[in-house]
């Protein structure tokens, strides 16, 4: 006789991540940097030359003085929006160079 398993896969998933906290961190970490191609569109990406997450706090250069203005005064929003984009609180700040 054989036996099923009645996890979802949804479930199994979450089961995973339970047990790996780690790896559950550095995968919505990476959610937010690709959030920041697709909630800012490609035209701010091709200013943008480096992205990383440390400690809650994404670091991003940009190339354009005056972008790197203009998204330190929205950076509140776009922490919501790189957030919300991920289902998740994530990060907690925006350093932009």
């Amino acid at each position: 006789m054989q036996r099923r398993n009645t996890q979802t896969l949804g479930e199994v998933l979450r089961d995973f991540f339970e047990d790996n906290t780690e790896l559950y961190e550095k995968m919505m970490e990476i959610r937010v940097q690709r959030a920041w191609g697709e909630v800012l569109g490609p035209t701010i990406m091709q200013y943008t030359r480096n992205i990383y997450v440390r400690d809650k706090v994404l670091h991003v250069s940009l190339t354009s003085s005056v972008l790197r203005s203009e998204l330190t005064l929205c950076r509140e929003r776009l922490v919501k929006s790189l957030n919300d984009y991920a289902g998740s609180t994530v990060i907690t700040n925006i350093i932009i160079r």
